[in-house]
């Protein structure tokens, strides 16, 4: 259970792909001005991500070695594609808005890093829960920031108008920049604060150990 615990929370937090490990930058500052595309590229990716460790996990042992990059590529290729379609027939205006950023999702750090980095070398149900857990802390970072952009940039949610004041720079690639600079730079803190907090405690545990032993 610890090694599951381990897996989701590096995925959601230690490692998270978008704050900790920046990765997915791309699609994250291209549609973060609008929470509706952000939530919608998220889910799109963490559904991919979660099917292609369990793909590339099941393959693992015989995919050869050599042609193992190609290999992702053709697997995520083909996920994304009917992802694609189910999209465009099911949820057009998601289609839409995504635009461009759906088809980069086949060279998406994030999914072929974690093919390479895990899932080869994972068991299916191992590779399934990295899946999950880095797809859903893509999600939460990704749509978070879509949620200020748009709430601060444009004065609205989810394409629902909330007020009419708004900083429209933050609607903006540079405006998205800025915010996802602060993001990363408050989520660190915040982890490091954590685990400072974490290690005193230990410590004064460790240290309230050795005279109990001493007396």
């Amino acid at each position: 259970m610890n090694k599951y615990k381990k897996i989701t929370l590096d995925g959601l937090i230690y490692q998270n792909p978008t704050f900790m490990l920046v990765l997915g930058t791309c699609p994250t500052l291209g549609l973060i001005s609008s929470a509706f595309s952000s939530l919608g590229m998220g889910l799109t990716v963490l559904v991919i991500l979660t099917l292609s460790n369990i793909l590339i996990s099941l393959l693992r042992k015989i995919i050869p070695n050599e042609v193992r990059i190609p290999c992702y590529i053709v697997i995520i290729a083909t996920l994304v594609t009917f992802a694609r379609m189910f999209l465009e027939k099911f949820v057009p205006d998601l289609y839409e808005s995504l635009g461009g950023f759906l088809a980069l999702i086949v060279v998406n750090c994030i999914i072929l890093g974690r093919a390479e980095a895990f899932a080869n070398k994972h068991t299916v149900l191992e590779s399934t829960v990295d899946g999950l857990a880095n797809g859903l802390g893509f999600t939460a970072a990704i749509t978070v920031m879509g949620i200020i952009c748009e709430f601060f940039g444009n004065g609205s949610l989810f394409g629902f108008k909330i007020m009419e004041f708004k900083m429209s720079m933050l609607a903006t690639p540079a405006g998205a920049f800025l915010v996802y600079g602060i993001c990363i730079a408050v989520f660190v803190y915040i982890i490091d604060a954590i685990e400072r907090a974490r290690r005193v405690k230990v410590n004064k545990l460790s240290r309230e150990n050795l005279l109990k032993e001493a007396a």
